[in-house]
């Protein structure tokens, strides 16, 4: 499957669990209403209701006393346990090299694995303003978790009722009204390893005023994460320790009896060191290592993307940098509201959150960058020893110079504002006006200014002093860069008094603090996201006009204005592209406006009556229009029946749109480096689709490559093919919305001969249509070949070098030609009881089953199955145990899913080789999870836990999958209420 958004890992995609019921344990549904005839307002719906178990959506809600008991600091660690949200991403996905620019540290949420950008994230029912510039992705982060009532999770019809951006469906945070008291929580936790800290802490105070007509509450929430090195932990830091799976290198020629892929530790980048890998003969293979060894280059692993095993070369163990990134959010709220009477209701609120965030990625890196003969480090070092007369090359992994890092600020403002009230006793009307922004500043740490980098290590001895100088300052006319002889000089002038000082690249650690001073720098980068929303609506029912059998029909109307602003300004320096290790970048600026109004309808048809307990049929409605895509339509009918109030059937059909966001329309054409593994290769070639092998040979040949030239094409072994190629990403501004028809189907169960037992299952079925598709650069690559013909989209980003046919170029952009569908259901028991001396018990049962996910990446194509491919389990579920005796409270949890494979199921089909069995597919996840709780009294409860409780570890060659990196967690906290 080929979505992506912010460049993450692909997320997994599985079933909502659905249930109506009012248990104690994870994701348990709010039950039926008292019998007071009170009505609410639930998620799903702008009607009021009797309680959820009325709407024919599947809604699930994650209450605050399950959100305690789950111990986890970070909200997304507990929402990803709900099948739907499995595929949410924090954690690894946006630390070290995993993060994509500008996302560090974020809590991302992602239904049905469709992307953040078709999640939308509500608060109280509207929307909040996006994290990441150009985009609808909101970060989790900026949540008070303190003040959460209710998490409720509803897929399928959702956009009809509340817009765009909910194909998948929305994600609502319920906050508290009405708090009155004082309120204090702390918590800390740590690692069995003594590492992945975490502290939180929160004040609320609110009080009810004017006989409770009006309350105010504020609100201070902070949350501290620890930074966690891959390199702090032996499977990720240690060479030893740390495998991975590459080609068998005894099995050459391949032998369909052996398996082609195998683990193997102490994996290392062939040719290049941490101190330096000298070539003097140019033939791309060292002689010496920069502190003057002969260079061990270890055991070669051919058709392994230049891997070796041992030596001297640079170990891939702690390379990609953070497996966590450091994270400090500070969290402001204000909620308040008073009625002036029932017709006149005003109510207020205002969030502030300053978020700061740190990783360290992967350091910079030299391939291939010449020495001048008289380069005198070189001299030094190697005269005498290496033949030093046309100079040398070296290939170095620069972890001595500074390993690059991002640190984003973030800070979050939305204030919500409106006026609402009874019409009359059948309707009642609200309006109100949303505004958010965050502005983000994105430091960028430790890289390295071209021109200077280049100057300094030109390095020359002043024959005036003896001293070693750069050579720019002696001849300003020299060339700046040796391996770009057209490069001049953009940010310094040479000459003497330029500032530049030599840089000595041979050997680890012997550069002078004074030249990386010169020729690195902190970038900084800023971004700003705006939006203002304005609505309006009228709900109520018919009921002073007429009432069916089963009561007064329920309507809601209404109207709603939004507009989205968005900018990103990269450093100066980025745009002059004068970063080596950056590519140029260009200011991002865009903007959409959109009118909306919208319907909905809630018909009781029959209520109370034999064989029709309930029977209710509801339709919505929503007409937008657009600045950028013009005029679209949503809508969804649904109905529920209850022959007896044991067992009631539900279903809904609908029709969703998302327009394209700000980055997919406006994003300027910057550029990029990217490692590609050649589809072409020899060792992938048989590892796609049915078409790959004829449309590489017809790829080639029109470049003019003689038969024999293709037979030899294997760009994995060629040091030129191995370093980051060059390209080109940019928005897309004729895209046009996608749509999503959705259908759910379920029953529920509520056996009277079991009191306390709830179970429901229900069927789920999305197909997107004319899907915004953004691959990455490999993607491309991939998909380019992998159609029927080479008459396709990506191919026309994919170009190839006319000599060689290796890829040489390639422009990533969205566009409107993928088709997605998942199926599935959704499984879910609940069951209460309680005893007369044991306390009272709570048992509930989460389960997913994926029965499709396909995608077809242009029409036309073939349909490429993923599902049980990694990160996209057949089977999941989540259980819990609640035990309550007197002051004690005991949870116990267990989160599963079944195993995955390793390959695609392109690669297992066409290779079945590919790997010995027992490496064919990831391990299953088992987390075992402990809550207990002491309430001392009234105003004071002390609770200790631990989560993977029995330290399960990742699978071999993963550092996150299936479970996470930091392993057994412990923790305790104290709550204290007044």
């Amino acid at each position: 499957m080929v979505f992506r958004q912010h460049r993450l890992s692909r997320a997994l995609l599985a079933a909502t669990a659905l249930t109506s019921a009012t248990a104690t344990p994870l994701f348990a549904q709010e039950g039926p209403a008292a019998d007071d005839g009170e009505t609410i307002v639930v998620t799903g719906s702008r009607i009021q209701q009797r309680s959820s178990y009325d709407l024919a959506n599947p809604l699930v809600a994650v209450t605050a006393e399950e959100l305690e008991q789950s111990g986890n600091v970070q909200l997304v660690d507990t929402l990803r346990q709900n099948p739907a949200l499995i595929s949410s991403f924090g954690g690894a996905q946006t630390s070290g090299s995993n993060s994509d620019f500008g996302a560090v540290g974020v809590q991302l949420l992602n239904l049905r694995g469709l992307g953040e950008d078709r999640t939308l994230v509500l608060v109280n029912g509207r929307r909040h303003v996006a994290s990441l510039s150009g985009t609808a992705a909101v970060d989790i982060n900026t949540i008070p978790n303190d003040l959460i009532e209710s998490v409720d999770v509803l897929t399928g019809g959702a956009s009809a009722i509340y817009g765009a951006d909910g194909v998948s469906g929305v994600v609502n945070f319920r906050l508290k009204r009405d708090f009155d008291g004082f309120k204090a929580n702390g918590q800390i936790g740590i690692s069995s390893r003594g590492d992945a800290g975490q502290r939180y802490g929160s004040l609320t105070y609110g009080k009810n005023f004017a006989d409770g007509r009006g309350n105010i509450a504020l609100s201070y929430e902070f949350r501290e994460q620890d930074r966690l090195s891959s390199f702090d932990r032996e499977r990720t830091g240690n060479p030893l320790k740390t495998y991975g799976i590459v080609r068998n290198p005894a099995d050459f020629p391949d032998d369909p009896n052996v398996p082609d892929r195998l683990p193997f530790n102490d994996l290392r980048y062939a040719d290049s060191s941490l101190d330096g890998a000298i070539d003097f003969d140019f033939d791309g293979i060292p002689e010496y290592t920069g502190s003057g060894k002969v260079y061990d280059r270890g055991m070669l692993l051919p058709s392994s993307g230049g891997l070796t095993q041992g030596g001297d070369s640079t170990p891939l163990a702690g390379y990609q940098g953070d497996l966590q990134a450091y994270n400090r959010v500070h969290n402001f709220n204000l909620l308040s509201h008073y009625d002036f009477s029932d017709a006149f209701k005003v109510f207020f609120e205002a969030k502030y959150v300053k978020n700061r965030t740190f990783t360290l990625a992967q350091p910079s890196f030299d391939f291939y960058t010449y020495l001048t003969p008289d380069n005198p480090y070189l001299q030094d070092r190697f005269a005498g020893i290496a033949d030093t007369s046309e100079g040398a090359l070296i290939s170095r992994d620069n972890f001595d110079l500074g390993v690059r890092g991002e640190r984003n600020d973030r800070e979050t403002m939305r204030f919500v504002g409106g006026f609402e009230g009874d019409i009359s006793d059948h309707a009642k009307y609200e309006l109100s006006y949303t505004f958010g922004q965050t502005k983000s500043k994105i430091l960028l740490t430790d890289y390295r200014i071209g021109d200077r980098y280049f100057a300094a290590v030109d390095a020359v001895r002043d024959p005036a002093t003896g001293q070693i100088v750069c050579r720019s300052d002696l001849d300003p006319t020299a060339n700046i860069d040796p391996n770009n002889y057209d490069a001049p000089a953009t940010t310094f002038t040479p000459g003497a008094g330029s500032g530049c000082r030599p840089l000595n690249l041979l050997g680890n650690g012997v550069r002078d603090q004074a030249a990386l001073d010169w020729v690195n720098a902190d970038i900084v980068n800023r971004a700003k996201v705006q939006q203002h929303v304005v609505s309006g609506s009228i709900s109520g029912d018919f009921g002073q006009f007429f009432e069916l059998p089963g009561g007064p029909v329920g309507f809601a109307l209404g109207a709603e204005y939004r507009k989205e602003k968005s900018s990103f300004v990269p450093d100066k320096l980025l745009q002059q592209g004068a970063l080596a290790d950056f590519s140029l970048q260009l200011p991002e600026q865009g903007s959409f406006d959109v009118k909306e109004i919208f319907g909905e309808l809630s018909v009781p048809v029959l209520k109370d009556m034999p064989f029709a307990y309930n029977l209710t049929f509801g339709a919505a409605l929503r007409l937008s229009d657009y600045s950028t895509v013009g005029k679209t339509t949503t809508w969804k009918v649904d109905g529920t029946y209850a022959p007896i109030p044991d067992i009631s059937f539900r279903g809904t059909w609908s029709e969703a749109v998302r327009a394209p966001n700000i980055t997919e329309l406006f994003a300027p054409r910057n550029g990029g480096f990217s490692f590609i593994s050649d589809p072409c290769d020899p060792v992938y070639i048989d590892e796609g689709t049915q078409y790959r092998v004829a449309n590489c040979k017809a790829a080639l040949t029109a470049l003019g490559l003689t038969p024999d030239q293709i037979a030899a094409f294997n760009p994995e072994n060629d040091p030129q093919a191995t370093v980051s190629l060059p390209g080109n990403s940019g928005g897309n501004r004729n895209l046009r919305e996608e749509t999503a028809r959705t259908w759910t189907a379920g029953v529920v169960l509520r056996p009277g001969f079991i009191p306390g037992l709830i179970a429901s299952f229900d069927w789920y079925d999305i197909k997107l249509k004319n899907a915004i598709n953004t691959p990455t650069a490999e993607e491309l690559a991939e998909l380019c070949v992998d159609q029927p013909t080479l008459d396709n989209v990506y191919c026309q980003n994919v170009s190839r070098a006319p000599d060689t046919g290796y890829i040489n170029g390639y422009f990533v952009s969205p566009q409107n030609v993928a088709n997605f569908r998942t199926s599935g259901a959704d499984i879910k028991l609940n069951y209460q009881f309680a005893t007369a001396k044991a306390g009272s018990f709570s048992l509930s049962l989460v389960g997913g089953y994926l029965d499709k996910l396909e995608f077809i990446a242009t029409p036309g194509a073939d349909v490429n199955v993923d599902r049980e491919e990694a990160y996209y389990p057949k089977w999941n579920a989540t259980g819990d145990i609640t035990w309550k005796l007197d002051k004690l409270t005991v949870n116990y949890g267990i989160s599963w899913f079944s195993k995955t494979l390793r390959y695609t199921t392109e690669q297992t089909d066409a290779n079945p080789d590919i790997a010995e069995s027992k490496y064919l597919k990831y391990k299953e996840k088992w987390q075992h999870d402990l809550y207990v709780a002491y309430d001392v009294d009234d105003h004071f409860r002390f609770y200790v836990g631990a989560n993977n409780l029995f330290d399960q570890q990742p699978s071999i060659a993963s550092s996150n999958y299936p479970i996470s990196y930091v392993g057994r967690y412990m923790y305790a906290g104290a709550k204290i209420t007044m």
